[in-house]
């Protein structure tokens, strides 16, 4: 199974019955080509209700674990509540890559 898909399905079992985009983002960093180890991450979930979005990232950080030791490399993390995604609809695009000779 490829990273992504181990991504989705961990997070689509922690977090049921949530909104989710898992998007590779290898491609706009300095990594070979077919690499799977940025990766930018939106998920709803009522699981945040109440929460600050620093517990929120470590509620996904817990469930993302083994990838995060295992060459994922970065995870931008876009968490909101289903009231919260109802008003921003939409999360920020992630910033080009400054680094590594992009």
């Amino acid at each position: 199974m490829e990273v992504q898909e181990r991504i989705e399905c961990k997070l689509a079992s922690a977090f049921a019955g949530a909104h989710m985009e898992i998007n590779n983002e290898s491609h706009m960093h300095n990594v070979p080509a077919g690499s799977e180890s940025h990766f930018r991450v939106v998920l709803v979930s009522d699981s945040f209700i109440g929460k600050l979005p620093v517990k929120r990232h470590q509620m996904v950080y817990r469930v993302l674990a083994e990838e995060l030791e295992s060459g994922v490399h970065a995870l931008a993390l876009h968490t909101y509540t289903p009231d919260e995604w109802q008003t921003v609809k939409r999360a920020p695009a992630s910033p080009n890559c400054k680094g590594g000779g992009k």
